[in-house]
């Protein structure tokens, strides 16, 4: 059975099994808009774009490593003195899956459209915090959006085996008017790796407004 996440819950992670969990995945998955004409006559679909990231923190918590979208443009991230996205971490335990631009088009197939895979056995030594978060690069609030979620599993881009833990994002009054999410954060605790569940959503305009609010409010 998936936790659904609160608002500071700390979880252990470890399998039904009891076995650790240290191989899972990340992802985000979400609709399109559907919109019927006047009368009920033809519908209509509007493209929606989210951007699920994350973000590492040292021991000192400096940024030392990133995953998010290589499509935002170099000038962009140059004002807030982000660098260029890309979609493995530097010591490539954590994958993206790429840049899922309209969302699921013909209703919710199951699976997410952006996935970020995540190997802890092969995470920097240097790495103590790994951030992950949602932005909506579009107009819309998270409640706009068609059953707009994040979640933790164990399984493959392809085929989820076990949810692990889960927000869903559309179904929760707090996250109208919300633009980006802070889901939660791995973290090192005495030689093993913990989960914090944060759940902080907020109007950022885009997503270094979010990495910035991350290393000065949650490092």
């Amino acid at each position: 059975m998936a936790i659904r996440l609160e608002k500071g819950q700390r979880i252990n992670l470890e399998k039904s099994s009891g076995s650790k969990l240290t191989q899972f995945c990340v992802g985000c998955n979400w609709g399109a808009i559907v919109k019927s004409g006047l009368f009920g006559l033809g519908k209509t679909t509007r493209d929606v774009d989210l951007d699920l990231s994350c973000v590492m923190l040292d021991a000192n918590g400096k940024l030392c490593d990133h995953i998010y979208s290589p499509l935002y443009r170099k000038e962009f991230l140059a004002k807030y003195g982000m660098p260029l996205g890309k979609v493995d971490s530097l010591d490539r335990a954590l994958h993206h899956s790429g840049d899922d631009l309209k969302g699921d088009q013909g209703g919710d197939d199951g699976l997410d459209n952006e996935i970020i895979t995540v190997d802890l056995n092969r995470v920097s030594p240097k790495v103590e915090q790994i951030f992950f978060f949602l932005n909506n690069c579009g107009q819309e609030d998270f409640s706009q959006i068609p059953y707009a979620s994040i979640r933790m599993y164990e399984g493959t881009p392809e085929r989820v085996k076990e949810v692990f833990a889960q927000y869903d994002v559309a179904a929760e009054p707090q996250y109208a008017g919300k633009t980006a999410l802070i889901m939660g954060k791995l973290y090192r605790r005495n030689g093993e790796w913990k989960f914090s569940a944060i759940g902080e959503a907020y109007p950022d305009a885009n997503i270094c407004e979010t990495i910035r609010r991350i290393t000065t409010q949650y490092k």
